[in-house]
């Protein structure tokens, strides 16, 4: 994956001081999976660079710090993400990003993603839309109707005021994963 976030992020145009930023970031985040996950074919193992993924190739995103928000965000498994201060290690911007990126279920969660930097946004809806295209490989499902009736009232209609590809993703996942409740 590591080299296909170079190679990615190379293509759409990210400065080489971003890529290498870009990988310290990623080998950060993979870090606690390495460690912590046994089976490279977690949902969550490759969750990082997917969420990298996501931008470059749907939002067409080639901005270093974004990639490296989505890279470092962890938003579903608390265990899997780095420390505050790993993030801080990687500079003060990208600290400021991932301390603005609202938690799923927040009580002011559509506020927050709305009103937040555009960034953010995008940092936030990538790395949150891989973690739903992966959920059904998930061994947890009782909370999947909260989940669907979130990303309806919330994630999809911030992604349509965001990026349009974006948008259509969570649309795709939205009506799709009904067919699963």
């Amino acid at each position: 994956m590591a080299a296909s976030l170079r190679k990615a992020s190379h293509r759409a145009g990210t400065a080489p001081e971003g890529i290498e930023w870009l990988a310290r970031a990623h080998a950060l985040a993979m870090a606690p999976r390495i460690e912590q996950l046994e089976d490279d074919h977690h949902p969550a193992y490759l969750h990082p660079g997917r969420s990298v993924l996501v931008l470059i190739r749907d939002a067409e995103v080639s901005d270093a710090l974004t990639l490296a928000g989505a890279v470092v965000l962890e938003t579903r498994d608390d265990a899997l993400g780095i420390s505050t201060d790993l993030v801080e290690s990687l500079g003060p911007e990208l600290s400021e990003l991932v301390a603005a990126v609202p938690r799923p279920g927040d009580d002011s969660l559509s506020e927050r993603l709305v009103t937040a930097p555009n960034a953010v946004r995008l940092a936030a809806l990538a790395e949150r839309l891989d973690h739903l295209r992966h959920e059904h490989l998930r061994e947890e499902r009782d909370h999947w109707g909260e989940l669907h009736e979130e990303v309806g009232l919330v994630w999809w209609p911030v992604a349509k005021r965001t990026h349009v590809k974006l948008a259509t993703r969570y649309a795709h996942w939205h009506r799709t994963f009904a067919k699963r409740l």
